[in-house]
């Protein structure tokens, strides 16, 4: 009995892990899409009444470099990151397992080095309290988000580095 219950408290954090991951992810494409629509409306305005959008750029940046990392938990968990199916189309499947797991230890470690490298950044840039330009924005607000997103890719790539791609009974296979 005390078995069943772990297992479903296992299956119920997975579940929600992964829940997370998915949501972590369509909020960043709805950052992306802000920003598009505040470009679109920026060049537009900046066309007809020369009025483009004060600090278009600065949230450009900032916007971009945030939907770019919280979509990166979302590619390791369903298996969308780079890879040479060039080099694993002729390979049996548990070699394509371990590479998998390769390449899952690999996400592991870049992720632990750029988690490290983004919290020391944003130590700085509260330190120094740098801004941008127009809107005075402190550039530091950038690093939190960005700074999640890592933590849910090293989570991400230990599911992965757990369940690779082609295992069976995976929780990721239905991504």
């Amino acid at each position: 009995m005390w078995a069943d219950t772990s297992m479903s408290t296992t299956s119920r954090g997975l579940t929600l892990l992964l829940g997370l991951i998915k949501g972590w992810a369509l909020l960043g494409g709805l950052v992306l899409l802000a920003v598009v629509c505040m470009t679109t409306y920026s060049a537009m305005a900046g066309f007809l009444i020369s009025k483009p959008f004060p600090g278009d750029f600065e949230l450009t940046q900032m916007g971009v470099a945030i939907s770019a990392f919280a979509f990166l938990p979302y590619c390791q968990i369903s298996f969308a990151n780079v890879s040479a199916d060039i080099f694993t189309s002729g390979v049996s499947p548990a070699t394509e397992r371990n590479l998998n797991r390769l390449g899952s230890l690999i996400a592991l470690a870049f992720s632990l080095l750029l988690i490290w490298r983004m919290f020391v950044g944003l130590q700085d840039y509260q330190t120094y309290l740098e801004i941008t330009a127009i809107l005075q924005i402190p550039l530091w607000y950038a690093f939190v988000p960005t700074l999640f997103s890592l933590f849910l890719l090293i989570l991400a790539s230990l599911l992965t580095l757990r369940y690779p791609l082609g295992s069976n009974n995976s929780p990721l296979q239905h991504i």
